[in-house]
């Protein structure tokens, strides 16, 4: 089924991007004319770029790229490579990648097992020790934490969220783009903001971080390995390294790579403030035991 985000103003979904391209090429500016030759000739590399990545190989800026894909009709570049991929990869793809439409049960569980294995091993290897060093001195000085997440990424906020308060640090989730967008703009030099994005390309949490780091916060983002949109405004990354894809609405694999994340920076945060997480923790696990029958 087709998602409303995936429909253009008419309610049918958008298509034919190549064949959109080829029929206004001749009138193109010279900028976007570089825009339309890359993505006519690599379509099937653009389905896994961001459009960071496809603004450089083109020789362009992000906006141009953005304003090519409205000129063909699309939204934006993500509707641009949703419908590439239909075009492009095979159904069972948006599923999960690894998957063919004949695996059994049996054959589904390994594929996933091992994709979820993979991303974490691969997380490991491109997790910067340094960079979550930093993001935990970051937070241990700040007065408030901000953590923005939306769609996929909601629940892996709302997780990071609740992790935090456990170990008594003061924190809350914004998983609204409206939400975010005021929490952002009332954020300051004391505030330590968590963004959650595979893509780094989410216009919602983009521009809430964009906010947050204009009015003086420092910016954490836990992202996908590669450019994207959200490294602008991110003063430290730490990077996940997942296998899917980036044309797929909907995360999988990158969410177990995200939990890990958040694991180590808890569990960094929580030695670094050993008695006070301790007794938090003592404190909040009584509370929690009336909930329990």
């Amino acid at each position: 089924m087709t998602s409303d985000r995936e429909k253009t103003s008419g309610g049918q979904a958008f298509s034919g991007v190549i064949d959109r391209i080829q029929a206004i090429r001749k009138d193109l500016a010279p900028a976007a004319g570089r825009i339309a030759d890359f993505i006519t000739k690599n379509a099937a590399d653009v389905v896994h770029m961001s459009v960071t990545e496809v603004a450089e190989r083109a020789e362009v800026s992000e906006g141009s790229v953005i304003g090519f894909c409205q000129t063909i009709g699309a939204r934006g570049f993500q509707q641009i490579k949703l419908s590439l991929a239909r075009e492009l990869v095979q159904p069972v793809q948006f599923i999960h990648e690894d998957l063919t439409p004949d695996d059994d049960t049996a054959a589904v569980i390994e594929k996933v097992f091992q994709s979820d294995l993979q991303a974490l091993r691969d997380t490991q290897n491109a997790l910067d020790v340094h960079s979550l060093a930093r993001a935990v001195e970051v937070i241990r000085t700040a007065r408030r934490v901000e953590v923005f997440g939306i769609g996929s990424a909601a629940t892996i906020a709302e997780d990071t969220n609740y992790r935090l308060l456990r170990i008594g640090i003061e924190s809350r989730a914004s998983v609204d783009s409206h939400v975010q967008a005021i929490t952002a703009s009332l954020a300051d030099s004391s505030t330590a903001v968590i963004t959650i994005s595979h893509s780094g390309s989410t216009i919602e949490t983009l521009t809430a971080t964009r906010l947050a780091k204009e009015a003086g916060a420092t910016t954490i983002a836990i992202t996908n390995f590669g450019k994207s949109p959200l490294l602008a405004h991110a003063d430290i990354v730490l990077n996940t390294l997942a296998r899917e894809t980036q044309f797929r609405t909907e995360a999988m694999t990158s969410r177990i790579a995200q939990l890990a994340i958040v694991d180590a920076l808890i569990a960094c945060l929580a030695l670094a403030d050993y008695d006070r997480s301790v007794a938090t923790l003592a404190k909040t696990f009584e509370v929690l035991s009336t909930k329990r029958v």
